[in-house]
């Protein structure tokens, strides 16, 4: 019989999909054919910066597209976000012929998500000082449907100054807050706004990540462009490492194995 199911859900960054849960035949590719594949059609979508189509849910939950797909790829798969709509990425499902270095991920109370642990925060050349326990205490998670990063209190705080402190030596002038976003800066004046100081994270087993620089800033209009990090306003909400942060990335996971990794990829500008 048929049967109307209404569901919803809300994600880190409080962007949401709401609509109709749904069965049907999902085909990837002609051999790749999911039959009675579950999914949302989203009636009322809403994205931080608006403009969004839908959601891949890529998640550990047991109705997400890695969940029902995994004995045909494994639960293995990665992407490649690129910087702009005319750029390229990817996304690819199964194992891949490419030797990934990964890094064990802890283990996690909250089983759909995919935890990481930060240990350290680098702006130009300054490592910045900020205690074990700022992360630790609540943990941090990566999220490729949250559009900003997001720092616990004491992170964030350091690192916008650190990164406004540089900002100021290359003569960038102070901008009003835009959104969330409360590290802006005016860019008249400045004819190379990817001329800035670049960052790194380091996360557990010493797996240094070096940002893009389209990952670093967001141009918010003609004159302003903004700092792409956020500070929580709780200690104890976990930290998470956005989908801005990851531009030009390959982001590979291993669910089975409980490992994650990141590379460097030609092929993703």
């Amino acid at each position: 019989r048929n049967v109307t199911c209404i569901y919803g859900v809300e994600y880190g960054d409080n962007s949401y999909t709401v609509g109709f849960f749904s069965r049907d035949k999902l085909t990837v590719t002609p051999t790749d054919v999911f039959p009675d594949f579950l999914f949302g059609c989203g009636q009322n979508n809403k994205g931080l910066f608006g403009k969004t189509a839908g959601l891949l849910g890529l998640s550990k939950g047991p109705i997400s597209f890695v969940s029902q797909t995994a004995k045909k790829y494994g639960e293995i798969f990665s992407y490649c976000l690129p910087s702009s709509i005319s750029s390229t990425g990817f996304l690819a499902f199964g194992k891949n012929n490419n030797n990934k270095t990964t890094k064990d991920g802890p283990q996690d109370a909250l089983p759909i998500f995919y935890f990481i642990e930060i240990t350290a925060i680098s702006v130009g050349r300054t490592h910045l000082r900020i205690n074990e326990s700022v992360f630790k205490t609540a943990g941090a998670i990566i999220d490729s449907g949250t559009v900003i990063t997001r720092l616990p209190p004491a992170a964030y705080n350091a690192t916008s100054k650190e990164f406004k402190r540089q900002m100021k030596a290359l003569n960038y002038k102070s901008a009003p807050a835009y959104s969330i976003l409360d590290t802006c800066f005016h860019i008249s004046g400045h004819t190379n706004i990817t001329n800035i100081p670049p960052m790194s994270f380091t996360f557990k087993g010493n797996a240094k990540v070096k940002l893009d620089p389209s990952g670093i800033i967001v141009v918010v209009s003609s004159k302003v462009m903004c700092f792409a990090f956020a500070g929580n306003s709780d200690p104890q909400d976990f930290a998470i490492f956005g989908n801005t942060q990851q531009m030009k990335l390959e982001v590979v996971y291993d669910v089975a194995c409980g490992k994650l990794g990141f590379a460097h990829n030609p092929s993703c500008l």
